[in-house]
């Protein structure tokens, strides 16, 4: 079977280790750089892609792909969908996912506003609306960091969610075709405050994982129709509070997730070439189907910047 990676970064742990198993079976593994464009030489196509790039240009390869009847993991749409944090949190709370109040603002100047107006309560985490590299996420406590933000990010939509206390420290669920992978990983919003780990986190694993954020985890790939997916939940021991949902993410470290990724892609490139995987996830969950402008599933419309007082954990 000839599996294809789209990716700009073939080298990357999981993806090597992937394919080094795939290639060790007989299988031919293929890396397509989303740069080639929807055009680029795929001519004839692998049985099934591994999207993993989020770039603009790897989604529109993704989708000419899918055009072609070409099953990729995951979906264009599904991708997407996940690189817009409102429309994500939208969908989320819609769906029952408890995730993190979150409300946009076309930029930090307007936020500031409604913070100065007492719509919004400090502490806040401020992000980028449109997830990608190096984009803002911050912490703000007083208004002169919201104000230093409107000079460092005067043009940038951002939501913002209530900072939540936590041990500083998040944790971050995977899965890979219903298989979880989970660690504890120190948040990037920790302050000195938060510099031991908190008990028990060297020896985190699925084990340690309580039934209920189990549950949400695998939940959240049902309602936003990914196959290979990350959820980070704040760490503590109250309920859980979902703060962000990853599309393909690296999944760094865990033993058995290259070969839980390898199983699932010849699973949909054995389902494709049979024309039963179409439109269906591996978990017979049916995936989001994109609407009109092609936002993503289940036709989500992103709200008004002011609506609702909006809180953001991080």
């Amino acid at each position: 079977m000839r599996i294809g990676l789209i990716t700009s970064a073939p080298d990357h742990p999981v993806l090597a280790a992937t394919a080094a198993l795939l290639t060790a079976g007989g299988h031919h593994v293929e890396a397509l750089d989303p740069a080639a464009g929807p055009d680029g030489p795929f001519d004839p196509p692998a049985d099934v892609y591994l999207l993993k790039a989020h770039t603009p240009a790897a989604l529109a390869l993704a989708r000419g792909l899918e055009e072609r009847g070409v099953p990729v993991v995951n979906p264009a749409a599904a991708t997407e969908l996940c690189q817009d944090r409102l429309a994500m949190a939208e969908l989320a709370r819609r769906a029952g996912l408890p995730f993190a109040p979150t409300r946009a603002a076309a930029d930090p100047a307007e936020l500031l506003g409604t913070v100065e107006a007492g719509e919004l309560l400090l502490p806040l985490v401020v992000k980028s609306r449109h997830s990608r590299r190096h984009d803002l996420v911050a912490r703000v406590d007083d208004t002169a960091r919201l104000r230093a933000l409107t000079e460092e990010w005067p043009d940038e939509p951002v939501v913002a969610q209530p900072y939540l206390p936590s041990t500083g420290w998040d944790q971050k669920l995977w899965v890979v075709a219903g298989q979880l992978f989970c660690a504890r990983r120190r948040s990037e919003l920790a302050g000195p405050e938060h510099t031991e780990l908190p008990d028990g986190a060297d020896g985190f694993g699925p084990a340690e994982l309580s039934a209920e954020r189990a549950a949400v985890a695998l939940r959240a790939g049902e309602v936003f129709g990914l196959d290979v997916y990350g959820v980070d939940l704040l760490d503590g021991p109250g309920e859980p509070v979902v703060v962000d949902v990853n599309a393909f993410p690296g999944i760094r470290g865990q033993a058995g997730a290259p070969e839980a990724l390898a199983a699932l892609a010849l699973r949909v490139g054995a389902a494709g070439r049979s024309g039963t995987a179409a439109g269906v996830a591996v978990s017979g969950v049916p995936r989001p189907r994109a609407d009109a402008t092609g936002t993503g599933a289940a036709a989500v419309t992103p709200a008004p910047a002011d609506a609702g007082p909006g809180t953001a954990a991080g």
